[in-house]
């Protein structure tokens, strides 16, 4: 990196905004000289909020333009789970997405829900203790929106088997002004879509989307033949996209694109306390050479009956570990819940049933779901 490329950086790391989610044992050591490159497990949230991350209210004109409604309709769901796995010494992270329905056990005695709520039920919780003390405003919403991603945190960890060391989130806004800072984002759709809800209006092929296109391309749903799981496709196909650019394209070399994508983070992503950004941004130059291989667990069925939230996607919280520690190779666990044990017979279909169950595309890095091809050629597009 130049000298510039690390003054932004700094700029970055002194203007993040941040919050205390990261429970003590899972924190990372400061200093850790044996390792150049500890493993890690970050968790990358991406909220329905009608908030930035300072907790004040996002403007109307914004939320019109990103086909979100008003400040009334936001769920403070997390829309968009994925677990980021870095392994130690660096080389190929693995990013496994968790469906928004899975039907899990929420931390901290919820119940069974699905896993987007966790988020909703500990921010619900806290809303309610900080308006009788008093507490409104701003602070209130950014003490409440901390208290959401504690218990969504213990969910994933208690779900998964995993240890959260890291916590990213980024608002309804941030897909909008991170595209727009690094000049778009390349993906590719198998056929043309058009669905008035999230506003996504698409020709099929190769395209370089941005601002609201951005985020409508993400956050449709309807329409959809696979539901969430096509979501989760297009989310994975963003990220890939969005990662090529900015490690593969000389965005962090080029002082307007650098500065305008520092300046979109700082508005639109909320960070753990406890996150060093310049020794990850470090960390992240051999990140470059391996790629990011992107995963989706296995699920048992998309249309799972509950008795209070309507369908959702039935997991097996005991095939879903052993999955990741087959695919991590069994590192950096946490401790098991018991209450995550599944309500119904566990299932005998294997992991890689979750392909034909999904029909995601197959295991891509960063390179191949957006290498160069003509516009006609839709091999490795999603839905």
């Amino acid at each position: 990196m130049t000298g510039y490329s690390w003054t932004q950086l700094e700029r970055l790391s002194t203007g993040m905004a941040t919050a205390d989610v990261i429970e003590p044992s899972a924190q990372l050591p400061s200093e850790t000289e044996a390792v150049s490159v500890p493993e890690q497990n970050i968790l990358l949230v991406g909220i329905d909020s009608r908030t930035d991350v300072q907790g004040n209210p996002l403007p109307q004109d914004l939320l019109d333009l990103l086909h979100a409604g008003d400040a009334s309709d936001g769920g403070d769901t997390t829309d968009t789970m994925i677990v980021v796995h870095i392994p130690e010494g660096g080389g190929e992270a693995t990013a496994v997405s968790l469906p928004r329905d899975s039907y899990v056990e929420i931390a901290g005695n919820y119940g069974k829900h699905k896993i987007n709520s966790a988020y909703s039920y500990g921010r619900n919780a806290e809303w309610g203790r900080l308006t009788a003390r008093g507490v409104t405003g701003a602070e209130r919403e950014r003490l409440a929106d901390q208290a959401g991603a504690r218990v969504a945190i213990k969910t994933v960890q208690q779900f998964t088997g995993l240890r959260i060391n890291h916590y990213a989130a980024v608002n309804l806004a941030g897909f909008y002004q991170l595209s727009l800072a690094v000049g778009g984002v390349p993906v590719c759709l198998k056929a043309p879509v058009r669905d008035t809800y999230s506003g996504a209006n698409f020709p099929a092929g190769r395209q370089v989307l941005s601002g609201a296109q951005a985020l409508a391309f993400v956050r449709q749903r309807h329409g959809l033949a696979a539901g969430d799981l096509d979501r989760i496709a297009r989310q994975q196909a963003f990220l890939s996209g969005a990662a090529k650019v900015v490690l593969d394209a000389g965005t962090l070399a080029n002082p307007v694109k650098l500065s305008a994508l520092v300046t979109a983070v700082q508005q639109s992503v909320l960070l753990d306390q406890g996150w060093d950004i310049l020794r990850f941004a470090q960390q992240m130059r051999t990140l470059v050479a391996g790629g990011i291989t992107f995963k989706t667990i296995p699920v048992q069925s998309l249309s799972l009956q509950t008795r209070y939230d309507g369908d959702a996607v039935k997991v097996d919280p005991v095939q879903v570990q052993a999955f990741l520690r087959t695919l991590l190779g069994g590192t950096g666990p946490a401790s098991p819940s018991s209450s995550s044990s599944p309500s119904s017979p566990t299932s005998s279909a294997p992991a890689a049933a979750r392909v034909a169950e999904s029909g995601e595309p197959p295991t891509s890095t960063v390179s191949s779901l957006v290498s160069s091809s003509s516009d006609t050629d839709l091999s490795g597009c999603v839905n």
